[in-house]
């Protein structure tokens, strides 16, 4: 690995909506959680500071606490490798990672019925076109875990992909993977975040290919990725307390916006709301302070 100069972070090697990514080495890539924040697939103009350290410094986390479900890309937090040269503002939201063939599919996992679930359920009764029993409330559980995957749009909204087509595009082995191991990492980690009084209502996970093995990538279990609810305050028929960017959303439909470029300036009440919240997860979740 090299050192990485002003310059060169300047210039990331990919700039997603909220990450920008450097090379290291022909095998390594520095990955950069920055402020900037999405929602309804589009990049805000408002920054939510901490934002980013949050999101890195938990995915490390859960990286570390998940490792024996799957193989994953994070080597160490920038913090720990002085000898990179990266600003310590930078450092505290970037990870060193092994660079990996990403497979373009995300993969969604759903234990609760909330979001754009709860929206097509009150519709027609079916999440992603599959039937769900009669009566469900928003915020019940599902009987059991559902897998529901989207497109992986770098621009634009991502668009809702059967299983079907999940094998069509990647075969039936690898479709199985990637359902099954996105089941099994959102299940335990619910199960440990409901011990710290937080229920994570559903997550999006990425996967990648480093020496043809599957392997998780990008972020893991955030604010962001997820649906995070104070537990002391569920009550299924309402919208849930949460630790998440579900704060913004509300705010975003309540002024009215359609969802599309551009998006509105964010409020400071809004912006100071969303960091708290934010922190809060990383706080209760890990047990530690955020660095």
């Amino acid at each position: 690995m090299t050192a990485i100069s002003e310059t060169n972070l300047a210039n990331p090697f990919h700039r997603g909506k909220v990450r920008d990514t450097y090379i290291l080495s022909d095998d390594t890539l520095l990955m950069v959680a920055t402020d900037r924040t999405s929602a309804f697939d589009v990049v805000l103009p408002t920054a939510i500071p901490e934002k980013g350290a949050v999101l890195c410094q938990i995915s490390a986390f859960w990286f570390k606490k998940l490792a024996g479900i799957v193989p994953n890309h994070f080597l160490d937090l920038a913090l720990n490798r002085p000898e990179l040269g990266v600003p310590t503002e930078i450092a505290r939201r970037s990870m060193v990672v092994k660079k990996a063939e990403r497979i373009n599919v995300e993969c969604v996992a759903r234990g609760f019925i909330t979001g754009s679930a709860w929206s097509e359920y009150r519709r027609s009764g079916t999440v992603q076109g599959n039937p769900m029993p009669e009566g469900m409330r928003e915020g019940d559980q599902f009987p059991e875990v559902l897998f529901t995957p989207t497109t992986k749009a770098e621009v634009g909204h991502d668009e809702n992909m059967s299983f079907t087509e999940v094998v069509d595009m990647v075969g039936a082995k690898l479709a199985d993977q990637l359902r099954d191991t996105t089941i099994a990492l959102y299940s335990a980690a619910r199960d440990f975040a409901r011990t710290k009084g937080i229920i994570i209502a559903d997550t999006k996970v990425e996967f990648g290919r480093i020496d043809d093995e599957l392997t998780l990538i990008d972020e893991l279990m955030t604010p962001d990725s997820s649906r995070f609810w104070d537990e002391a305050g569920y009550e299924p028929g309402k919208s849930q307390p949460n630790f998440d960017k579900q704060y913004v959303r509300d705010w975003l439909d309540s002024a009215g916006w359609d969802h599309e470029p551009p998006a509105p300036e964010l409020p400071d009440k809004v912006v100071d709301k969303t960091r708290e919240r934010y922190v809060e997860a990383y706080t209760r979740l890990t047990g530690a302070t955020l660095s």
